[in-house]
């Protein structure tokens, strides 16, 4: 797998193990820049170009751009359940299906970069203030089949924030878009 690699352009997720305060601390910095520079990444962009797959059979950037609030709403959720309950069993859901929902479909990306900054408002603030006891707690996946710790689910949303990131930019850069 390569830098040019369309579907994993920052490379698949794997978690290192660090689980120091200054790890934590970089993959907050990543989530906290994420969502100006979403929207930075798809400004000015024509409705022609938010209709773009980042890569063949691949979502359209409209598609991704609502995609990312969805996937960290869940994320946000399951960090407050993890914090408020003991190894709780999380729900996953459909990803590839709710990208086909009319609100993906009809509602302006602007309306997703509003979710996403506000969302990452309140998640950053409670990452940030999060005790070295709670880093310790976790949530199972019932997919994974496994205990996931908070220190690697935030991992996980560090590069998720960076995947997607990539799939525009790259986009922009190989399409030429100004």
């Amino acid at each position: 797998m390569t830098a040019d690699d369309l579907r994993y352009p920052v490379g698949k997720f794997t978690f290192d193990g660090d689980r120091s305060p200054s790890a934590r601390a970089a993959h907050i910095d990543v989530i906290a820049a994420l969502p100006a520079q979403l929207a930075e990444v798809v400004r000015g962009l024509t409705p022609a170009q938010l209709d773009t797959p980042y890569r063949p059979d691949g979502w359209t950037v409209r598609q991704v751009v609502h995609h990312v609030p969805d996937s960290h709403m869940n994320a946000y959720i399951r960090f407050k359940l993890a914090l408020t309950e003991t190894s709780p069993t999380i729900r996953p859901y459909e990803e590839a299906l709710w990208a086909k929902l009319s609100d993906v479909r009809d509602v302006p990306v602007e309306t997703s970069l509003a979710l996403l900054d506000a969302l990452h408002a309140r998640w950053v603030a409670l990452l940030r203030g999060m005790t070295e006891t709670e880093w310790e707690r976790g949530y199972v996946h019932p997919e994974q089949g496994r205990l996931i710790p908070l220190d690697e689910a935030l991992a996980t949303y560090d590069w998720h924030s960076r995947h997607h990131l990539a799939h525009v930019t790259r986009l922009r850069d190989r399409m030429q878009w100004s």
